[in-house]
């Protein structure tokens, strides 16, 4: 049975974060162990009183089976800190969720992303910048990360898109509950180039509360926010509070000192975020007109040590599958495997006859 199924027991446990659920992991050695702990050795886990309550009665009442099965169903795909996949900005932030829930696909090249968030009550001159922004960031191969909310959010999303761009929604509740109800088909364009992404549970309705802690998502997978249009209260002023602590740029496009709609925006300049004034801004303050090379030095070096031992290996000169398993030391299938993947990722190319190059011609040695 998948040792994800456990990770999403804790998930629905409420008051079990990602600290709580680091203790576990580091006490347990896995949360398979921890979810079949008896009470006294959760208490010793760190657990309070309450909580070994809490987890006792979770394992009374909820069926892992039943759940996954559920999730599998509605092909919605799980992440956690123990997968590869895992977004490895969203890794750098403090305290990062432990389980992300997707539907769609997360891809690297999502990596390199912009948020863009603002009011709901977007005026006609938030709206042009809005599809400027998201447009250009489109062209140029960024995606565009916003939350799925009327007004800027759903502008950047349906912009991005049409643009022939990828858009990721961060959503306050599970992502089998769309909200607003509206977007639904908007979701669905996102989970066909891009994807929508939660850290909470399957299910979860979209409280108000949800909203404000899944602005540290829209944030941390992104290298920067844009703040289109904000009042003095607004949820996209989090996200910028949030995208400042974790070392993001914060961008915020200035408007009329008179306007209710740029009082948070002007306000955010005033403290420091950076003016927006042109969509080029971006490219050059976070140094994207090197994009392609860096997403292409992306996919070329190894993600691991089987890549890293085949690549060590390979050169321009044809080699045969059976010489690269002789020379790597290591099972035939593994190897197998290992040089399909490497061959989407253009790292190696087949000359036929099972035989393999490496596509890069000057090589350095490689180390994990």
């Amino acid at each position: 049975m998948d040792e994800k199924k456990y990770w999403i027991g804790f998930n629905l446990i409420k008051g079990i974060g990602a600290v709580r659920m680091q203790g576990l992991v580091a006490y347990f050695g896995d949360l398979e162990s921890a979810w079949k702990a008896d009470p006294a050795e959760l208490t010793q886990a760190g657990l309070g009183v309450k909580l070994v309550e809490k987890v006792i009665g979770a394992r009374k009442q909820v069926d892992l089976n039943q759940v996954w099965a559920k999730i599998e169903a509605q092909g919605i795909k799980i992440l956690t800190w123990m997968d590869e996949e895992y977004p490895s900005r969203l890794r750098e932030i403090d305290q990062p969720p432990p389980v992300l829930y997707i539907r769609g696909e997360y891809l690297q090249d999502d990596l390199f992303a912009v948020a863009i968030v603002g009011t709901r009550k977007v005026t006609p001159y938030g709206r042009q910048l809005t599809e400027e922004i998201a447009s250009f960031l489109a062209a140029n191969g960024i995606s565009v990360i916003s939350g799925l909310a009327r007004g800027v959010d759903a502008i950047a999303h349906q912009t991005a898109l049409k643009a022939g761009g990828r858009s990721i929604a961060v959503l306050g509740s599970g992502v089998d509950k769309i909200y607003p109800p509206e977007h639904r088909g908007l979701a669905e364009q996102m989970m066909e180039r891009g994807a929508i992404i939660s850290d909470y549970a399957v299910g979860t309705p979209p409280d108000a509360s949800n909203f404000p802690p899944r602005n540290r998502i829209i944030s941390g997978l992104s290298l920067a926010v844009v703040v289109i249009e904000a009042a003095e209260t607004s949820g996209a002023l989090i996200t910028a509070e949030f995208a400042a602590e974790q070392g993001r740029e914060v961008f915020a496009v200035p408007g009329s000192i008179y306007a209710p709609q740029s009082k948070g925006t002007n306000r955010l300049i005033q403290k420091g975020a950076q003016p927006l004034l042109t969509p080029a801004d971006l490219m050059q303050a976070l140094d994207l007109t090197r994009m392609d090379s860096q997403k292409t030095a992306r996919r070329i070096l190894p993600s691991d040590e089987t890549e890293a031992r085949l690549l060590g290996v390979l050169s321009s000169e044809p080699l045969h599958v059976d010489d690269i398993r002789n020379r790597a030391e290591l099972p035939i299938e593994k190897v197998s495997a290992a040089l399909v993947l490497m061959e989407l990722k253009g790292m190696v190319k087949q000359v036929g006859g099972m035989n393999y190059v490496s596509v890069r011609e000057e090589r350095s040695d490689y180390t994990i």
